[in-house]
């Protein structure tokens, strides 16, 4: 298991009370891979709370990976909801965990906001 992935699962229970606003409720099962091996995390939310183990099912949704996708998006490298439409992830299960979790991984280099953007934008109109 990558260093990078460890200090991000790490780091989601002090996360989650800024994350996890919302209703959402569930446990997810993350399966990354490194060749043969496979590393299992399971990761129960709450609203405003994570806690993170290292333990199998059962949950009510399952995303597989490769290690090198994940650590790709804990840097902000890639996206989830694209990994998965590439079919280089697969998820099953309650959709609304996933949608949930990757609020957890940071924005692609150089992403902005939309809404600031935009007043951007009527500011200089203006």
């Amino acid at each position: 298991m990558s260093e990078t992935a460890e200090r991000f699962f790490e780091s989601l229970p002090a996360r989650a009370p800024d994350v996890l606003r919302g209703l959402v409720s569930g446990t997810l099962q993350i399966d990354l891979s490194t060749g043969d091996e496979t590393d299992h995390w399971l990761v129960v939310m709450r609203p405003g709370t994570v806690e993170v183990s290292r333990h199998r099912g059962p949950a009510d949704a399952l995303w597989y990976s490769s290690a090198d996708l994940f650590d790709r998006l804990v840097r902000g490298e890639a996206q989830g909801v694209a990994a998965v439409l590439r079919n280089e992830s697969t998820f099953s299960g309650n959709v609304v965990l996933f949608l949930a979790f990757r609020r957890f991984f940071p924005d692609p280099p150089g992403t902005r906001d939309p809404r600031e953007a935009a007043r951007e934008q009527t500011g200089r109109l203006a």
